[in-house]
């Protein structure tokens, strides 16, 4: 039986990004609605209701129909990664212990200066530099305080002094927010909890952000670098939540808001307004998690998941089930210490401007991008420059007329006309050879970089799965997955709202960690002691969020690394076992293999000792996962989804050529798609290039395979 609109239950999960803005819709009866809308900078959550109004049309509701019966919402942004790449934060000044001032300037070294750095850049050492940082010398404060490395104060915090630092970076120096980095804070954080006190007597409508909070780790520079992060963004996402917040509340929504974090897990929005710098690549994150969970049902285990909205391509790559979290996490060339899922990406999307070289006159993708205003050109929203979407237009890959299921009709004379006179002419070419030159070099862009997250770590994409998401990657994965020999191409039915798809399928987690040097061999009674009370601190959290025991889970993890080194290897525990002198050894040989793996084989060298130097605990509060239908197969024969046939670019065919047109809506599972062809659905578009054959699975989603 039917159910009523007030009967339903629903589970909503939004991504907001650069350009779009993504919601998937979950219906208790299994059904699954997605909606897609602009994104609507500076006032992100417009979008997002936007967002929610197109998928609940397409479920023939309405926003406040869904709102009202909403069970949870789930959220991933890029606020703060916006926030921070075009230098749009929080005025912020940084109070530090008296002599260290130069910290966040300096670096780690030489390394400041080529981290974050092409190839080429790197090569040419004279004409490096280091990032601009985020705080200025003339808003860093040096007060007189001391902790030593075994977290004793060997020097009080002179308060007088600290309250000078802040009325003067505050009244004379106009700063909005602080930081506050003292030396081994993460061992004694008094001092830094006395400078909060301070601030909030003094002044009182400033953001704080302690490093002992929100990065309680070794690494001087790193552990300053991400406080200055999160003062810097704090006040932008908290306020962004709060205004979000509110503003699904008066449509209806009274329940939680779970925020995605670059980690892989969400947190209510309370916490997460706290700790910015876990928001950073949080969409992209989540479609890794919605791949891993797609992988799971349908027997991928391999997977290089590629993502390519409007602004960037974005590539992770899950291994045997599993992903892997970033080294050294970059934003904008700036370290900083949040766990986050490895994710590499480049400056090229669908909004990606296509420009000329003005030394070389050499045609380039990216990495600026036309975003959601102006767009591009055949948006007809008032953008001058043309990008790759108005490529695509010019290719034949997207029909003007249907574009975001026939909701904005795009301008194909404009995008002709600016191509034209910006890099067809220029060039001396056709308007149709310049276009397919330019979706050659964004192929080649995107090849390039998955051989970097797959050939140079030792991996051969023939072993992998290429699973194709975003609004502009089913365009190109034809193009790009062929050259890279994958085993096949998966289109997700969720494609273009994937990372949305992923919020819906993860879970509530929380990090811990605690810092302290255990020499190896130790008892396996200190570890223990040292993960018990990590383990019931995280047992209480949950269990205040509302999960069962049988519902929550616990990973550990510990540092290691050889004497005399400064970089560790984090090393994942099995099992959930206490420990005992037995496995603590196997985790000691589990890290050998992992160092061997990531620098070479042979070498680990045991006999320069090893330490153990961090434990991290993550819990999970394990979420309902959404449920994939699986449809009954309907026979090959997929011609009654024809719509038309027109000329489009084959690369088998060196040029434009007539290939046969299909409305996703009308496949059913079982149908197979012979290319070349493009396949429209509402909320993206498929091209099959020569040789490849699409088949529709029980679950909607497009398996691409090559001749």
């Amino acid at each position: 039986m039917t159910a009523s609109k007030k009967e339903r239950r629903f589970v909503v999960a939004t991504d907001v990004g650069g350009t779009c803005t993504d919601t998937v819709i979950f219906d208790t009866s299994g059904a699954v609605h997605f909606g897609k809308s602009l994104s609507t900078p500076p006032n992100f959550a417009d979008g997002v209701l936007d967002s929610i109004a197109a998928a609940a049309r397409e479920a023939g509701l309405t926003a406040a129909d869904v709102l009202a019966g909403t069970q949870l919402f789930t959220h991933g942004s890029t606020v703060v990664d916006n926030t921070l790449l075009t230098r749009a934060g929080a005025h912020t000044g940084l109070i530090t212990t008296e002599g260290f001032e130069d910290t966040i300037h300096v670096t780690r070294g030489a390394y400041g200066r080529w981290a974050g750095q092409t190839e080429d850049q790197i090569k040419h050492v004279v004409a490096s530099f280091r990032p601009d940082p985020l705080v200025a010398m003339a808003e860093i404060a040096g007060v007189p305080e001391r902790v030593d490395y075994k977290g004793e104060a060997i020097r009080d915090l002179d308060e007088a002094a600290v309250e000078d630092a802040v009325r003067h970076l505050v009244e004379n120096r106009n700063v909005e927010a602080i930081a506050v980095c003292f030396l081994w804070s993460f061992y004694n954080d008094a001092h830094e909890k006395k400078v909060r006190e301070i601030v909030s007597r003094v002044a009182p409508d400033t953001y704080v952000t302690l490093s002992s909070e929100i990065a309680p780790v070794p690494g001087e520079y790193e552990r300053t670098s991400t406080t200055v992060i999160n003062a810097y963004a704090g006040r932008i996402a908290s306020d962004y939540l709060g205004e979000l917040t509110r503003k699904l509340g008066a449509g209806g929504y009274d329940g939680p808001v779970l925020v995605m974090q670059g980690y892989g897990g969400l947190l209510p929005a309370s916490e997460a307004a706290g700790r910015a710098v876990g928001m950073i690549e949080s969409g992209p994150a989540a479609g890794i998690i919605g791949s891993k969970f797609l992988g799971d049902v349908i027997g991928d285990q391999n997977i290089i998941a590629a993502d390519m909205g409007g602004t960037t391509f974005k590539v992770g790559v899950i291994e045997g089930g599993e992903f892997e979290y970033a080294r050294e996490p970059l934003i904008d060339r700036f370290h900083y210490l949040a766990p986050k899922i490895d994710i590499v990406s480049i400056g090229a999307g669908g909004g990606s401007i296509v420009s000329l070289d003005p030394r070389t006159n050499v045609p380039r993708v990216g990495p600026q991008s036309a975003g959601a205003l102006p767009g591009p050109v055949c948006y007809g929203r008032g953008g001058t420059e043309p990008t790759l979407t108005d490529v695509a237009v010019l290719v034949g890959y997207l029909d003007p007329a249907i574009f975001l299921s026939g909701e904005m009709t795009l301008d194909m004379d404009a995008a002709r006309t600016v191509f034209t006179e910006k890099i067809a002419k220029p060039l001396g070419m056709s308007v149709e050879n310049a276009a397919i030159g330019i979706m050659r070099i964004a192929a080649a862009q995107i090849s390039d970089l998955i051989h970097e997250i797959t050939v140079e770590r030792g991996l051969d994409p023939r072993d992998f799965v290429l699973h194709a998401f975003g609004g502009t990657c089913p365009i190109l994965c034809g193009l790009f997955g062929q050259d890279l020999n994958v085993k096949r191409i998966v289109v997700p039915y969720a494609a273009a709202v994937n990372c949305a798809f992923g919020l819906a399928s993860s879970d509530i987690v929380h990090e811990y960690s605690t810092t302290k040097t255990l020499q190896v061999p130790s008892l396996a009674n200190d570890v223990n002691a040292i993960f018990d009370p990590m383990i019931e601190t995280a047992k209480a959290q949950l269990a205040d969020e509302g999960f069962a025991v049988a519902d929550m889970r616990f990973e550990r993890a510990v540092d290691f690394r050889y004497g005399l080194q400064i970089h560790e290897v984090t090393t994942p525990v099995r099992g959930d076992d206490t420990f005992t002198d037995d496995n603590l050894e196997s985790l000691g040989a589990d890290f050998e293999a992992l160092y061997e793996r990531r620098y070479g084989k042979g070498s680990a060298f045991r006999d320069a000792g090893m330490e153990m130097t961090m434990f991290r605990l993550t819990a999970r509060g394990l979420g309902a996962r959404p449920e994939m239908i699986k449809e009954d197969l309907e026979g090959e024969d997929g011609s009654a989804a024809l719509t038309g046939r027109r000329n489009i670019f084959v690369e088998g065919r060196g040029g434009l050529a007539e290939a046969a047109i299909y409305s996703f809506e009308k496949l059913r599972p079982g149908n197979k798609v012979s290319g070349p062809a493009v396949i429209h659905t509402p909320i993206t578009t498929i091209v099959l290039q020569e040789n490849q054959t699409g088949r529709l699975d029980q679950y909607r989603n497009m398996i691409i395979e090559f001749a």
